[in-house]
């Protein structure tokens, strides 16, 4: 078994920042690939940036400049530093992997979300 535990979301003013942590335990072998998503009340759920193994990243047009990923590999842990936070930011953030478990068998997994809230 594999969980993904997120902390850092939080309430903050427009213009100001967060980070968020997920730390990814049990079962794992590899993390292949680790990032975030956010879904926001009636909308769908959407990539705000993912790291992979090999250190690539790639981030949502609306975040770039922004927001940085970053990832501990030893610690099976993945960062996202957010700056110049907007009210259009607001929504619950996920945390989700690309697991490998064995040399054959790799998962998805999810976080259990945590809440970012930007006033005006």
């Amino acid at each position: 078994q594999v969980q993904l535990v997120e902390s850092g979301g939080g309430l903050v003013q427009a213009g100001g920042s967060l980070r968020l942590s997920c730390a990814a335990s049990g079962n794992i072998l590899r993390t292949n690939v680790m990032g975030w998503y956010r879904q926001a009340p009636g909308n769908e759920r959407e990539l705000v940036a993912h790291i992979f193994s090999s250190g690539y990243r790639d981030y949502a047009d609306s975040v770039k400049d922004r927001f940085t990923i970053s990832r501990d590999a030893a610690k099976n842990t993945v960062y996202l530093q957010m700056n110049n936070l907007k009210p259009e930011d607001t929504a619950v953030y996920y945390c989700n992997a690309e697991i490998s478990t064995t040399i054959v068998r790799r998962n998805t997994y999810w976080g259990q979300g945590t809440q970012v809230t930007v006033s005006s």
